[in-house]
């Protein structure tokens, strides 16, 4: 029965962090990755990645060719979600656009249409729509609807008006948009992205810590040196934690100077939770590199855990309520679900800690976890 260790000698630390400091100023080119790869992915995501559907290639056939139908087609022209990419005079070529990808969206006016208009009838329009991207398909018919439904309440108010009896609505719906105004899919992307970074980053960084101990056979001699587990396991954690809070800084620098993101809330608090969330997630790293005894495997199993399940189970892209019930079961095991809620209601939110406390809790209790959990599977002997 191993006797328990009481105590942490900070000189021992302060030496075990100081040789891992001398392994990574050696190993330059993965150090110079630690800090080039957040600042790519934040780059390629952030400009990339856009959730917003603007600009809709839009082709038309106007077969009525008169003023009534012009005045229609400048509802489309007018609005930021469509880009008139052609005017056509036949199925064939609004096809070939479809087909081509150069046109996702095609609007068919028939040639009786001002007089429908002008009768006050429903004048029939024909939209065609590239069902390939159904996602994208669905919103797009959608902001089609939109335009369609505030030309027909600026036609009715119009013709009422006419008539003399003043202006009629039946409704008058005044949406109002919290905390995102403009909709930008940026302002919750970047925040995400802070946490799929910070997630992939430490746990690859210290995935390799301990098991380019034993593949080197440095680890006989860490094991004859009066270094205690607590002891060594922080000396190897300190100095990826520094470098995971730069790369921390740089992420959220990038985010308020490049992307423009609002940090509504406080950055102390952003930093201190980040730093829990950050512990964790290096202490997952360690855990497999204890186990595997073995960088590429390590590397390897730190991926697979950290990749995928932070990108697809967290919300960080794809909504949880909209995945199935065994799915949304798993994500509560996703320690990132807990921090991308964190991020956005800093970010877009400016919440503290009064509403923040339970996901904050629940990143505490998974870092001491994972912690606890590589301090015991660590042993100070030769297999």
């Amino acid at each position: 029965m191993m006797r328990p260790e009481v105590g942490v000698n900070l000189r021992r630390v302060s030496a075990i962090t100081k040789k891992e400091f001398i392994q990574i100023v050696r190993d330059y080119r993965s150090l110079g990755l630690a800090i080039v790869i957040p600042i790519i992915l934040l780059i390629l995501f952030g400009f990339a990645l856009s959730l917003d559907v603007d600009n809709i290639p839009l082709v038309i056939w106007n077969q009525d060719k008169s003023q009534v139908s012009r005045d229609f087609i400048l509802n489309f022209g007018n609005s930021r979600y469509f880009k008139i990419a052609g005017y056509f005079d036949s199925y064939d070529k609004l096809q070939e656009y479809i087909d081509t990808r150069r046109a996702m969206m095609a609007l068919v006016i028939p040639k009786d249409f001002s007089k429908y208009i002008q009768s006050n009838q429903a004048a029939p329009v024909q939209l065609l729509v590239d069902g390939s991207d159904s996602n994208t398909a669905t919103i797009a018919m959608g902001y089609a609807d939109s335009v369609v439904a505030g030309y027909n309440a600026r036609f009715i108010n119009n013709s009422i008006a006419r008539s003399g009896l003043g202006k009629f609505s039946l409704l008058d719906l005044r949406p109002r948009v919290w905390f995102n105004e403009d909709l930008k899919s940026k302002n919750y992307i970047i925040p995400g992205l802070i946490a799929v970074i910070m997630m992939i980053i430490a746990a690859q960084l210290s995935s390799i810590t301990v098991a380019r101990e034993w593949e080197r056979g440095t680890m006989e001699q860490l094991i004859s040196t009066p270094v205690r587990r607590g002891e060594l396991i922080l000396g190897k954690v300190i100095p990826y934690f520094l470098i995971g809070f730069l790369d921390l800084l740089i992420a959220v620098a990038m985010g308020q100077f490049v992307f423009l993101v609002p940090l509504r809330g406080s950055l102390a608090l952003l930093l201190i939770l980040s730093s829990i969330f950050l512990v964790g997630a290096l202490g997952q790293g360690l855990y497999f590199s204890i186990t595997a005894k073995n960088q590429r495997l390590a590397t390897q199993l730190a991926i697979l855990t950290t990749f995928m399940p932070t990108f697809l189970l967290s919300g960080f892209v794809y909504p949880i309520y909209n995945m199935p019930k065994i799915i949304q079961a798993i994500t509560y095991l996703v320690p990132a679900r807990y921090f991308i809620n964190i991020l956005k209601g800093i970010y877009l939110k400016g919440e503290g800690l009064n509403i923040l406390w339970q996901p904050a809790l629940l990143l505490l209790l998974f870092s001491i976890f994972i912690i606890h959990s590589g301090y015991r599977r660590f042993q100070k002997k030769v297999a």
